[in-house]
């Protein structure tokens, strides 16, 4: 299809900003801000230090969507670091962060969400299937929603992003409402500083930021947006704003409401909360909403990881099979690739040693392309930017700093996971080779 037609086609069926804030918004808010907070607690307990983890996190995911924003303004297609990498450094580049998100970047996420649903379902109706016959039933509803077209797509998302939203800011004004208020500050002292310069604050930062990934979501289906170059950095601030804020108002109303003891080193802080302000069926309300905000979480990622594939198999010959566009709008077979990986992962219960594995590398992928917005302001100057980052060029290296601490700390108390993300992006660049040689093999051959 030429330009003129993209074009054509986009303003016809695109997606508007509102649903890529909202893809941003699901990919965000998933099972990470409803535990991590009771594995602060047992090293800083100051209410100061402890809202200041959602702050400090906003904070950085807000400094790369600013960044993102630049780049996805510049370089308007979809594919997130696969585009935007290929565009900076070199296409073998994109290619090895392209193929970690074809293959497990998204599936292993999708999985890890659907089985965390399945658990809390089945907490809500006791009675209810084993939890991974739930995790491939909503997996597979989900994606089906998704292969029925753009429209649909968008529909869907949309309406179970706002229920999301609604039942968390619900669920924040009924605990302030409701709970017994705990003797605890939320003013700052003098003793804060040295909480937030401390290991446990620099470690609980790390596990925070996990709770913000999926900020850069709808730069992955930019080539779906109507307006891209304007919506694009619009949703990525908007989505990430909203969720800072959520992140924020729920934490305060945790710590406002529960004594610190009782969250302190629970996995399932959400539940204790629950439980403790709303009494033995405040479990299942808690439950119920986290189940509702995982659905829209794996719609979210159903949608953008297959757009990878697709652009990918726009480029190159070897994959051209996942690029082609159904009748009703959407990558039909890179959707069912990923749902094929997605139930295998279920089956065999891997997708958390996956996860482990394969965060240094979808966190080296963001640093990259963090820095090649510097990269890019000194080899290409003359680049069309039709969005600036704002505080250029602190905003970037405040990402590249805590980034840089996240890898390097990766590394340390994960180094075989960290070494095997890496082979597989060694695998990813020998797949380019393959395809690649190919490719010149057949040009040669028609010369």
């Amino acid at each position: 299809m030429s330009d003129l037609g993209e074009r054509a086609a986009r303003g016809a069926i695109g997606i508007t900003a509102f649903t890529a804030t909202a893809i941003s918004i699901a990919d965000m808010v998933g099972i990470g801000v409803f535990t991590s907070l009771g594995f602060q607690v047992r090293d800083i307990e100051s209410g100061f230090s402890l809202i200041m983890f959602w702050v400090v996190g906003g904070v950085v995911a807000l400094a790369g969507a600013l960044c993102y924003g630049e780049l996805a303004a510049a370089f308007p297609r979809s594919g997130g670091e696969y585009n935007f990498l290929s565009r900076i450094y070199h296409p073998a580049v994109g290619f090895m962060a392209g193929w970690l998100s074809a293959t497990v970047g998204f599936a292993a996420p999708i999985a890890l969400a659907a089985m965390a649903f399945g658990a809390y379902f089945k907490g809500v109706v006791p009675g209810a299937p084993s939890e991974w016959m739930l995790a491939l039933g909503v997996t597979w509803l989900v994606t089906l929603v998704h292969v029925l077209g753009l429209k649909m797509s968008a529909t869907f998302q949309n309406l179970s992003t706002i229920v999301k939203v609604a039942l968390i800011i619900v669920f924040i004004v009924a605990m302030f409402a409701v709970g017994e208020r705990q003797p605890i500050s939320f003013a700052p002292t003098f003793a804060d500083f040295g909480a937030m310069t401390s290991a446990p604050f620099a470690i609980g930062l790390v596990f925070v930021m996990y709770s913000y990934s999926g900020w850069n979501a709808s730069v992955y289906v930019a080539g779906e947006m109507r307006h891209p170059q304007r919506d694009v950095p619009r949703a990525l601030f908007s989505g990430t704003m909203v969720v800072m804020l959520l992140y924020v108002a729920l934490n305060a109303a945790f710590i406002a409401t529960t004594p610190i003891d009782k969250m302190s080193g629970q996995i399932e802080v959400a539940l204790v909360v629950g439980k403790h302000v709303f009494g033995d069926a405040g479990g299942r309300l808690v439950g119920a909403l986290i189940c509702f905000g995982l659905i829209s979480a794996v719609s979210s990622m159903v949608w953008i990881g297959p757009r990878v594939t697709q652009v990918m198999g726009q480029d190159l010959p070897l994959l051209s099979i996942f690029s082609h566009q159904s009748m009703t709008g959407v990558p039909a077979r890179a959707i069912v690739l990923q749902l094929a990986i997605v139930t295998v992962l279920i089956l065999t219960r891997s997708f958390e040693g996956v996860l482990e594995f394969i965060q240094f590398s979808l966190t080296l992928s963001s640093f990259l392309a963090v820095l090649g917005v510097i990269v890019l302001r000194f080899t290409q100057p003359d680049l069309a930017r039709p969005y600036r980052v704002w505080g250029y060029p602190f905003t970037p290296i405040v990402f590249l700093a805590v980034t840089l601490f996240m890898l390097g700390y990766l590394l340390i108390e994960r180094p075989m996971e960290s070494l095997g993300g890496l082979v597989l992006l060694g695998s990813g660049l020998a797949v380019y080779g393959l395809a690649t040689a190919r490719t010149r093999k057949s040009t040669r051959e028609v010369g």
